[in-house]
C-alpha cells in the first residue's frame, strides 16, 4: 500500500481529525514529508481561512481545500465510517475547535475520532529573531519616539545596555541576564533598521549578520578550514594573525576606542604591547592617574579584568556602607 492509498473503511470506526500547524517563519508549501502524505491520503481537507499563506501551494500540489470552518460536532460527524479530515490550523492553532471537541469528549456520549497534532513546518533555532525584525519595522514605522530616533541619539541607551549586561553576568541573575541580552539585542537591531533608511549608503540587520558570519568563519580556518588548533592560546594566535591581515594597522594602538572607561583602556593597550612583543616602559611620572595605569597593565599581565575586579571591590565597599548604616537589618 503506498503513501496515498486508503485503508477499507468502517461504517463503525470513529475516524481521524489531523490539526496541520505551520510556522510563519518558514516559507509557504516548504512542509514535512509526513504533512504531505497525510494532506494526500486525507478525505476532506479544510481550512477557515480564506487567505491562509498555503492555500495556493497546496492547491497547486494537488490538494483539494474546503474554506469552511465546521463546529467540532460537525468536525466528528465529517468523520464517520473511519474518514480522515485534516484541518490547517490558523491562527494559535484552532483553540476554539479543540476546546470544543474537549468538551464533547467529556460528556461521554459520542465517539469521538482520533485526533492527531502534526506540526508541517518548524521554527528553526533564532526564528524569533524574524519576529523581532518585524516588530521594529512596525515599531520604527509607527511609533512617535522610535521612529524619530539616530544613531546618535541612541548612542548612550547602548553603553547603558551593555553596563546592565555586565551587571547582570556579574550578579549571577539568570532572569536577568536573559532580559538584558535581549536589550542589547534590541539596540542591534534598532540601529540596522535605522540604517536601512540611509540615502546613500543603506545596510540592513542582514548585512550586520552576513558581515559577522563572514568574519567568524574566516577568523575561524580551525573551525572552517584546514589549521588546526587544540588549545585557546592557539586560537587566539589564528584571531590575532587573522585580524592584522584584515586591518593592514600601522601600529597596535589603531582601533583601541579611546572612550570606554580608562581602566579598561589602559589594560587593552597594554594587553595589545604585550601582545605585539614590544617592550615600552610606563611614564616615569608621579600622580594618581599613572599609578592607575600601571595598575591596569599589572592586572592585564596576571590575567585580571582590571575593571571587572574594581567593580568586585566597590560592590564590597557598598555593602560595608550599607551595614555600617544598618541598612537591610
Amino acid at each position: 500500500m503506498n503513501a496515498t492509498s486508503r485503508a477499507p473503511r468502517s461504517e463503525a470506526a470513529p475516524g481521524r481529525i489531523v490539526l496541520l500547524t505551520t510556522s510563519h517563519r518558514v516559507a509557504p508549501g516548504l512542509l514535512s514529508w509526513p504533512a504531505w502524505q497525510t494532506l494526500r491520503a486525507a478525505d476532506r481537507v479544510l481550512c477557515a481561512d480564506g487567505a491562509h499563506p498555503q492555500l495556493p501551494y497546496l492547491r497547486e500540489a494537488g490538494i483539494p481545500v474546503e474554506e469552511a470552518s465546521l463546529t467540532a460536532q460537525e468536525l466528528v460527524d465529517a468523520c464517520a465510517g473511519g474518514r480522515t479530515v485534516v484541518v490547517v490550523a490558523t491562527g494559535e492553532g484552532e483553540p476554539a475547535l479543540t476546546d470544543g471537541l474537549a468538551r464533547l469528549a467529556g460528556t461521554g456520549r459520542v465517539r469521538m475520532p482520533e485526533l492527531e497534532l502534526l506540526p508541517a513546518s518548524y521554527d528553526l533555532p533564532g526564528a524569533r529573531l524574524l519576529d523581532l525584525v518585524q516588530v521594529m519595522d512596525r515599531i520604527r514605522a509607527e511609533c512617535p519616539w522610535s521612529s524619530q530616533q539616530t544613531h546618535k541619539g541612541l548612542a548612550k541607551y547602548g553603553i547603558e545596555e551593555a553596563y546592565e549586561l555586565v551587571e547582570a553576568i556579574e550578579e549571577g541573575d539568570r532572569d536577568e541576564l536573559r532580559e538584558e541580552l535581549g536589550d542589547v539585542l534590541l539596540q542591534v537591531v534598532f540601529h540596522a533598521r535605522i540604517a536601512e533608511e540611509h540615502p546613500e549608503e543603506p545596510f540592513s540587520v542582514d548585512d550586520v549578520a552576513g558581515g559577522i558570519v563572514a568574519k567568524l568563519i574566516h577568523r575561524h580556518p580551525h573551525v572552517f578550514g584546514d589549521a588546526t588548533a587544540t588549545t585557546p592560546e592557539e586560537v587566539k594566535e589564528h584571531w590575532l594573525r587573522t585580524k592584522a591581515v584584515e586591518k593592514r594597522r600601522a601600529s597596535v594602538t589603531e582601533g583601541i576606542p579611546l572612550g570606554q572607561p580608562g581602566l579598561a583602556l589602559a589594560a587593552k593597550l597594554a594587553s595589545r604591547v604585550r601582545t605585539a612583543g614590544l617592550d615600552v616602559p610606563l611614564p616615569r611620572v608621579e600622580g594618581v592617574g599613572y599609578d592607575l595605569l600601571a595598575l591596569a597593565v599589572r592586572a592585564e599581565a596576571e590575567g585580571v579584568d582590571p575593571e571587572a575586579a574594581l567593580r568586585a571591590a566597590a560592590r564590597a565597599y557598598r555593602d560595608a556602607v550599607r551595614a555600617a548604616e544598618g541598612v537591610g537589618e
